[in-house]
């Protein structure tokens, strides 16, 4: 089962823990990976990375010890809508990796996929925004408005706050929230709730505390920032997850278990409103040689097509 498709393998932890069969620890529920059976020499030949890795993060070995894994979100399949080139609807604005949403992945990535997107990709952005730099161009006044807003936001917000709310517990109630609702399995009343805490925890933040005033190698006005991004990731999943009425690869509704190409054949694009709430729209799929057809595992999939096609979404993995 260790080597079925990522989100499968998730949806089957899922089944586990609904039945009582994982095992509760500090990180959470977790099932045990065994490799014993393989032995010291092919593990050392075949895997001796994930043996390192075990050994020195968890002090476990693989070679005679049981490996906890449970679902993590390890990989965006989705990001800032980019074109071929990296660019953004923003001009000036490119993106490229795990950041950017280039159109390659399906219902669950395919392996490797995150080399591509970053090498492949990544070079095509950097040329492309050299080009772009070199024209001499008026720098766009949304981007000097923009940096405008963010210095004013660095200096007077977030440099001298004296806050009553802690910057990891606000992280931690973020993230609780967002496995539950709007994890491997979801519903509409789950997602519901989710952007009911995730509103929450938006004006939360803005009483959150930060003791370091200094202005350089200031760590804790980092996460800070990051978790204001969060936040802000965090609503745009749960905003996109609740208007998809559709079960797609990862992307998994128990009230609406089927796939429905006709309403969800898109890639679901985020937007801010001025007045701050969020918009979905929606960008058809540009189809070329393998039309979306029934996912088969083990098997030739109808069509030649191996995947489905969704939008962005998350790629769920097991980790340790």
């Amino acid at each position: 089962m260790e080597l079925g498709p990522r989100d499968r393998l998730s949806q089957a932890f899922v089944k586990e823990l609904e039945k009582g069969r994982t095992v509760d620890t500090p990180y959470g529920h977790v099932v045990h990976l065994d490799l014993r059976h393989l032995g010291e020499k092919k593990i050392n030949a075949k895997i001796p990375f994930v043996r390192e890795l075990c050994m020195k993060y968890q002090n476990l070995d693989p070679v005679k010890d049981l490996i906890p894994v449970r679902p993590v979100v390890h990989y965006m399949m989705g990001g800032i809508h980019t074109d071929i080139n990296g660019a953004t609807p923003l001009p000036g604005l490119y993106a490229a990796g795990e950041a950017a949403c280039v159109s390659i992945n399906g219902a669950n990535r395919l392996g490797s996929n995150s080399l591509p997107e970053l090498l492949v990709f990544g070079a095509r952005a950097g040329r492309a925004a050299a080009e772009y730099a070199s024209r001499g161009l008026a720098i766009n006044p949304r981007i000097i408005a923009q940096k405008t807003d963010e210095h004013r936001r660095l200096e007077h917000e977030l440099l001298n706050k004296k806050g009553s709310e802690r910057i990891a517990t606000l992280r931690d109630e973020m993230q609780k929230s967002m496995e539950t609702s709007s994890g491997i399995y979801r519903s509409g009343a789950s997602l519901r709730n989710g952007m009911e805490e995730i509103r929450r925890l938006q004006e939360r933040y803005v009483d959150v505390a930060i003791e370091d005033h200094s202005k350089t190698f200031n760590t804790e006005r980092v996460s800070a920032l990051e978790l204001s991004c969060m936040l802000d990731v965090a609503e745009t999943i749960v905003t996109a997850a609740t208007r998809r009425e559709e079960s797609r690869g990862a992307h998994q509704r128990i009230d609406f278990p089927a796939r429905d190409d006709k309403r969800y054949l898109a890639h679901s694009l985020v937007y801010r409103n001025a007045d701050g709430s969020a918009r979905v729209e929606y960008l058809p799929v540009t189809i070329t040689r393998w039309p979306p057809a029934e996912r088969v595992y083990g098997e030739a999939a109808p069509h030649g097509g191996p995947n489905h096609i969704t939008g962005g979404t998350l790629s769920s993995g097991a980790g340790v």
